[in-house]
């Protein structure tokens, strides 16, 4: 434990390092019926028993195997951290809801979803204000499975695969090859703009830019971008950027919160990439004057470093893979 040594703290000596593990659960919410989940639902302890349990040992040090008893997680006397486990008091259950309630906004109201499909007017009016002629699918899918299946009508067409998830999503997916990557982004920001102006209360738009790799349709994580819907009240992260702080956003942070409360942000394409980048920032070797939003500004020495780790969400959550989920904890 550090000591302090008689030196008062000061809110210059504050830095605040936040990090989530995406969609990492560890049991049920009392409300998970409303959102089409079973009271059974715990994703860490199931990924512990799918592998007959993680090697885990840092989080193992810091107390994860106090909270419940994880296959292969051992309860430790003495941990290195205070753990506990926390309960969300907002509506809803998505990347949004969870990480603005995290910097301080609590929703009683959920994102809309749309198991059906988005409606026909908001289809209409994206299709004519992109001019992208047309576009496949609008139902929920698996991202992977989707341009896996669609691919060959996209290249025919040249219409996007839109699409949606059981989160609160509109997702729009291009071959960039064939499509420019900044059009793409720019047919996001359209969809996020009608979906704003008429009310749709969706709570982001996602772009899913993909390549044929080796006769194989293949997405490109670090180009993803979110259009999330902005803030409805001020955070932790505004607080701190207000008062001269920085606030780094690693991974899809800044998309998140729409930049608000956000000084500084770098996307990233992985969570090996979002773990080295962190420890950049901890060490101060990120070179923060070519991620600032305001270049040649100066910072007080007030700081928030949060950084989502998204392969676990993204890459195995959504597909049920419990083996690579359990390898990407490792």
């Amino acid at each position: 434990m550090l000591e302090y040594k008689k030196k008062e703290i000061i809110m210059s000596d504050i830095r605040a390092i936040i990090m989530v593990i995406d969609s990492m659960g560890i049991g049920a919410m009392p409300d998970c019926k409303e959102f089409g989940d079973i009271p059974e639902c715990n994703t860490l302890k199931h990924v512990c028993e799918f592998n007959n349990g993680l090697n885990v040992p840092n989080l193992e040090k810091m107390g994860l195997g106090n909270l419940q008893d994880f296959m292969g997680i051992k309860k430790v006397e003495n941990p290195t951290a205070t753990y506990a486990t926390l309960v969300e008091k907002s509506k809803g259950k998505d990347t949004t809801t969870g990480h603005w309630e995290i910097a301080g906004i609590t929703l009683d109201r959920a994102f809309s979803t749309f198991p059906n499909g988005f409606p026909k007017e908001f289809i209409d009016k994206f299709i004519e204000q992109t001019k992208c002629g047309g576009v496949l699918a609008n139902y929920p899918a698996s991202g992977t499975a989707i341009i896996a299946e669609l691919n060959d009508e996209h290249h025919a067409t040249k219409f996007p695969i839109v699409y949606t998830s059981a989160d609160s999503v509109f997702q729009i997916a291009v071959d960039t090859d064939m499509i420019p990557l900044e059009t793409l982004y720019e047919w996001c920001k359209i969809a996020r703009r009608i979906l704003t102006e008429d009310n749709y209360y969706v709570s982001r738009v996602i772009a899913r830019p993909y390549k044929v790799i080796d006769g194989k349709p293949t997405r490109i994580s670090k180009d993803r971008r979110d259009y999330s819907i902005e803030p409805i009240a001020p955070t932790l992260l505004n607080e701190v950027k207000d008062n001269g702080g920085k606030v780094i956003g690693i991974g899809k942070i800044e998309d998140i919160f729409s930049k608000s409360g956000i000084t500084h942000a770098i996307h990233t394409g992985s969570n090996k990439e979002g773990l080295e980048l962190t420890l950049k920032a901890v060490k101060h070797e990120l070179p923060l004057e070519d991620i600032a939003y305001i270049k040649g500004k100066k910072y007080n020495n007030q700081e928030i470093i949060f950084t989502n780790l998204v392969d676990t969400d993204m890459l195995y959550g959504h597909r049920n893979d419990a083996k690579g989920y359990g390898k990407a904890i490792e």
